[in-house]
């Protein structure tokens, strides 16, 4: 299978909360999994998938996936994960394992924070009686390290730069944009960060120290998105917690990692038929169980999956793809009569690029040679021709006309 995933996922929140079950329940990598702090030690990567509905039942043709799976019209299409070591509070200042973690979410593009919604874990990662711990204060304490964190890299250079400012009027979203850009920040979230923060960016000097918080806090909310996941939440009193989540303006997901994790293997080794995201799951040969086994898969069914929908982990990942980073699904092909690559494979590479891409940037990301030579596109529901400024939708199906041939 060809590599089609560009965005980095990243894992987040305190120490045992169930992250590293989400990260292994999402990739089945073997992530190490224990109750107690500290147990991801060095970030585990893996890779997971997005799942969005093919356009191979819609045209009606057998597809032959390269970049991704196609199971019965579901395209699953792969995607990166970090699974990184817990936080604590004080990482910014290099408490705990801080400096590590907080070097990993500088890759990331958007961040899933993994919240014990049973409130059984205490600010430090440590078990505690359920209930007893409110989960917003981790949501609230963890945005509070990262900012710090972003706040503490800016601040080393910024006289030097408020000074450069002053003796020689620069952009100063370039200037910015390059001290930032170890962190995956882009001029276009320094430039959104400003507008919102109602500041003005040529004159940096002018900026109060609340100022200077305000806008990092600002960018840090525009460069890594979060999505919060209510693990555990076949735990009291989750439900509660989850409904109080919601109400404070996060996106949350509901969710049960370690049901996922119990689904996943069960259907890897055939027990069961489930397809990550699922509302239900069939067993194969229940002879092939036994009691206790059977008892476990049928308290996920009525538990977890007739109670919420799904356990989650699939619902977290497709929502911090589609609706943190804004992507949309499209698929290039070379012949259009047959929706196929120049070797016969049909609708062979779904991409997931950002919503607002142009159809030369999707000749660029496809290969660089196609966008260099890049005529136009031709649509394939309505077989339109479309110019280098189309916006690509979600679905679409595009042939690109370039003067100069992928290699």
């Amino acid at each position: 299978m060809q590599k089609s995933y560009s965005k980095l996922l990243g894992i987040v929140g305190k120490p045992n909360t169930g992250k590293s079950t989400f990260f292994s329940a999402s990739t089945l990598a073997p992530a190490e999994i224990a109750n107690y702090p500290f147990t991801t030690i060095k970030p585990n990567r893996g890779i997971g998938y997005v799942r969005t509905p093919c356009v191979c039942k819609e045209f009606n043709v057998k597809d032959a996936p390269l970049n991704s799976v196609c199971l019965d019209g579901i395209r699953l299409i792969p995607v990166q994960f970090i699974d990184c070591a817990g936080l604590v509070p004080g990482a910014w200042e290099g408490r705990g394992l801080g400096n590590q973690f907080l070097d990993e979410v500088r890759k990331a593009d958007a961040l899933i924070h993994v919240v014990d919604a049973s409130g059984g874990t205490d600010c430090e990662g440590r078990l505690c009686r359920a209930g007893e711990h409110d989960p917003l204060e981790d949501v609230k304490f963890l945005e509070h390290e990262i900012t710090m964190w972003m706040a503490t890299i800016l601040k080393k250079d910024w006289s030097k730069i408020t000074r450069t400012m002053e003796a020689e009027p620069k952009d100063a979203f370039s200037m910015l944009e390059e001290r930032l850009s170890g962190l995956s920040i882009k001029r276009s979230h320094i430039s959104e960060a400003t507008r919102q923060a109602g500041l003005n960016a040529d004159k940096l000097a002018s900026w109060t120290e609340k100022d200077f918080l305000n806008f990092v806090d600002t960018l840090r909310q525009i460069s890594k998105p979060m999505l919060i996941v209510a693990n555990k939440m076949d735990l009291p009193p989750a439900e509660e917690n989850f409904e109080r989540l919601k109400k404070s303006n996060y996106i949350v997901v509901p969710c049960c990692a370690e049901a996922e994790l119990a689904l996943r293997r069960a259907a890897e080794k055939q027990l069961i038929d489930y397809r990550p995201g699922d509302c239900n799951f069939k067993i194969n040969n229940p002879e092939k169980l036994n009691e206790k086994q059977t008892r476990a898969l049928e308290t996920v069914r009525e538990k977890i999956l007739l109670e919420f929908g799904s356990t989650g982990v699939q619902e977290a990942v497709n929502t911090a793809f589609f609706r943190l980073l804004s992507m949309v699904t499209v698929y290039p092909v070379e012949d259009l009569e047959h929706l196929a690559d120049h070797n016969g494979r049909v609708l062979p590479d779904a991409y997931l690029v950002p919503y607002g891409t142009t159809a030369r940037e999707l000749a660029y990301i496809v290969h660089t040679e196609l966008g260099e030579g890049f005529i136009y596109a031709v649509e394939a529901r309505e077989k339109k021709r479309v110019g280098e400024d189309y916006l690509v939708k979600d679905g679409d199906v595009l042939s690109i006309v370039s003067a100069r041939k992928r290699a």
